[in-house]
């Protein structure tokens, strides 16, 4: 059976997103080891924090997750999805990995709502036709917990949320997807997506 290796490097929700997949039909593992990681047949990279932490807790694993990336499906979750973006401004200037085209960015201020966004917010999906959103309606609801949003252009988007102001919340580039929102914690819909996934592997 195809394995799907959900990658630790310390930072992250990983069993509620392993007991996801798992619900999702996948047979995944958590591991931290290049060489699992280099010979799966899919990655997730989950995430909760601050970009830089998790780019130099991921360290030596960056090439490994690059190289795998250009053979196989990656996802990329909340901080996870961040980190697949080229730069972040969180805390300063750092690099993330440079698999989707843009930058993060923090929610602006001064517009009287709360930062972090937190909870339940719809989904506005772009492009209908892409098997990552196979029987999911448009503006389905997902639950998020971020301060940082990805700034991308609509090639790279598949799905976008407005708080504040209208942001990227689904990215897509070939092979690497990567969802703002946590799928393992938003019901139905997020199990959708997770099966959708499976079924790309």
């Amino acid at each position: 059976m195809k394995k799907t290796a959900i990658i630790d490097y310390g930072l992250g929700n990983l069993r509620s997103v392993i007991r996801g997949l798992e619900k999702a039909g996948a047979n995944a593992v958590i591991t931290a080891d290049a060489a699992e990681i280099a010979a799966a047949d899919a990655l997730v990279l989950p995430g909760v924090g601050a970009f830089r932490e998790g780019m130099d807790q991921l360290g030596p694993l960056k090439e490994t997750v690059i190289a795998a990336s250009r053979n196989v499906p990656l996802l990329g979750i909340c901080l996870g999805m961040q980190m697949l973006m080229e730069t972040s401004e969180e805390h300063g200037i750092h690099r993330g990995l440079g698999l989707v085209p843009g930058c993060v960015k923090r929610f602006p201020h001064g517009s009287g709502m709360k930062v972090p966004h937190m909870g339940w917010n719809s989904l506005e999906i772009r492009n209908a036709d892409h098997p990552l959103f196979a029987g999911l309606r448009q503006n389905e609801y997902v639950y998020f917990v971020h301060s940082f949003y990805a700034d991308t252009t609509p090639e790279f988007t598949l799905t976008t949320t407005q708080y504040i102001c209208p942001f990227a919340s689904t990215v897509a580039n070939r092979n690497v997807f990567g969802v703002q929102f946590h799928p393992e914690k938003s019901g139905a819909a997020g199990l959708r997506l997770l099966r959708n996934f499976v079924g790309m592997v």
